[in-house]
Parts: C-alpha cells; sequence; structure tokens
C-alpha cells in the first residue's frame, strides 16, 4: 500500500494502461477469430427473429407497403378456430415421437457398444437414412403405407384387416412418427455413441475382471455415464418435434380431416399459402416464446443434475 501510494499519478496511469494493452493483446485474436461467426449468427438467425417480432405487429403488404396493426394479428391468431387443432395435434405428435423414438438411439448405440466387431459399419448402417434424400425417403414410406403394399401385405399373413396408414386420422401421426423415428435415429444414436466412447475403458475392464455381464455393465456404466445425454437429447426432440412440418406435408398433406395439421404447418399455411404474413409472424413469435421458457426451465433441472 505504502509503494502504491508513494507511485505518482502518472506512474499510475502508466501502469493501468500497460494492464489494459496486454489483456487487449491477450485476447485480440480470440476475439478476432470470432467475429465472423458473430457476424453470420446474428445476420442469419437474430436478424430474422427481430424482423419476425417487427412484422407480427404489422399488415404485411408487399405492394402497397406496410402499416402498423397492434396486437390484431395475435387477436385473430388465437381466435382461430384451427389454431386449437393444430396445437392439439402438435402435443400429441410431441407426444408419440417421445413415446415412440426417443428411446430408440439409446438402446441402438448401447448395442453398438457392446459389439466386439462390425462397430464401424454398424455406425454406417444406421447413419445411412440420414444421408438418402428426403424425397426418396418420403417415396419410400408412402410405398410402403400403401393400402396394397407391403405392410398390408404382411399383415395379411397373420389375418390382420388392412390399415389405412395415412388416410385414417387414428394411424396417419403414427405413420408418420413411424417413418421419422427410422429416419433420423442413426444421427442421434451416434451422439450417444460418442458419449459412451468417452466412458473410461477402465472401469469396463474392471467390471468384466468382476464378472459383471452385459446387462450389469449397461446398468451400472453406461447408463449413468451418458446420463446427462438424456435431458439435453430430450430438449432437442421436443424442439425438433415441436416445429415438425416437412413429412406432413410430404405424406398427408395435414389430413385427413386437419388429423396432422401441426402448430409449424399451420403457420407455413397462412404465410404461403394465404400470405397473411404478419399472423404467420405472430404464430412465430408466440412459438418462441414457447420454446424458449420451456428449454429454459429443461436447462435449469439439467443445472441441478449432479451430472450437469
Amino acid at each position: 500500500m505504502a509503494g502504491l501510494a508513494s507511485q505518482s499519478p502518472v506512474a499510475r496511469k502508466g501502469e493501468a494502461g500497460g494492464r489494459l494493452s496486454k489483456s487487449f493483446r491477450d485476447y485480440f485474436w480470440g476475439v478476432a477469430f470470432l467475429v465472423p461467426a458473430i457476424a453470420v449468427f446474428g445476420l442469419f438467425l437474430w436478424t430474422p427473429i427481430v424482423k419476425g417480432v417487427v412484422y407480427s405487429f404489422y399488415s404485411i403488404d408487399f405492394v402497397n407497403g406496410n402499416h402498423f396493426i397492434g396486437w390484431t394479428n395475435y387477436v385473430e391468431a388465437l381466435a382461430s378456430s384451427d389454431l386449437g387443432i393444430a396445437v392439439r395435434n402438435t402435443l400429441f405428435y410431441m407426444f408419440l415421437g417421445v413415446l415412440m423414438g426417443f428411446w430408440v438411439p439409446s438402446v441402438v448405440a448401447i448395442a453398438i457398444s457392446e459389439l466386439r466387431r462390425f462397430q464401424s459399419g454398424m455406425r454406417l448402417i444406421v447413419y445411412l437414412p440420414n444421408i438418402v434424400p428426403a424425397v426418396a425417403l418420403y417415396a419410400m414410406w408412402m410405398w410402403l403405407y400403401d393400402p396394397l403394399g407391403p405392410l398390408n401385405q404382411l399383415l395379411s399373413w397373420f389375418g390382420i384387416d388392412r390399415v389405412d396408414w395415412l388416410t385414417n386420422k387414428h394411424w396417419a401421426t403414427f405413420s408418420i412418427v413411424l417413418a421419422e423415428t427410422w429416419q433420423g435415429f442413426g444421427a442421434t444414436a451416434l451422439i450417444y455413441l460418442a458419449g459412451i466412447v468417452g466412458i473410461p475403458k477402465d472401469l469396463y475392464e474392471a467390471a468384466e475382471i468382476d464378472g459383471a455381464g452385459v446387462f450389469r455393465r449397461i446398468r451400472h456404466i453406461t447408463l449413468p455415464g451418458i446420463r446427462h445425454l438424456y435431458l439435453l437429447l430430450f430438449i432437442m426432440q421436443l424442439i425438433a418435434t415441436s416445429q415438425g412440418f416437412q413429412t406432413q406435408v410430404a405424406l398427408t398433406g395435414g389430413g385427413p380431416n386437419n388429423a396432422t395439421l401441426t402448430y409449424m404447418y399451420q403457420i407455413i399455411n397462412q404465410a404461403f399459402t394465404y400470405m397473411n404474413y404478419g399472423r404467420a409472424s405472430a404464430m412465430g413469435v408466440m412459438m418462441f416464446v414457447v420454446l424458449t421458457v420451456l428449454s429454459a426451465v429443461l436447462y435449469r433441472l439439467q443445472g441441478r443434475s449432479p451430472q450437469a
């Protein structure tokens, strides 16, 4: 303290400037490398979000110009009779996605990790559906779901009546989730596999020496080792399924009788079928708020986890 007090103001100013210059040199190149990513992120992600919020308060008219209408788009969107149908269908679609598809990637990843041979080949095989063009996949599922297609032929061998997979409102969402589960489980399985690879091998070796079988190794080593991934991928699945519409467009067109009309599909209809960009933006903002709150709550829960 005595030394600092004895320094003149000019000396203290010079010392502070030196520290600032050192900090600038330490962080300059790190910040410089981040600038392009921040610019691209802001331009292609946050700019559309901000413009969507602004447009939700306007009547969009590309010919005569936009004009401010306040909360009208939100009021009309909430008063629409299709909104309840779309929300109900989306929640049912998300529920089926979790029920039918959430556990599949982790089971496949654990099974592959236990293979002693052909692990690389199996990784490629499970990922193949992700690299096949979507058009070819949708065409394949339309063929499988055809009233005279292979699935109904298989059912007929067991004496089961034909199922209208895509034209029966009780089966349409199930059929879509089944197709999407098959199409998307490979990429998620690789994430689980990466987590399993990160588990120390000596734990497995010690378990084998102690005579632990496959199921005990999975229960006491593998599952605790990837437990932190379950919540993260659960959040990602909820966000992805809440925005689902592509398979609905390709296989059912939102039918039969609006049974597969999801919330995102309704937004697409408002924007590109009815050309009501203001109401579509308002619906998008409402979805953004709901997903942000949901993600914050789930990440909060993850933060309390001892594995986080």
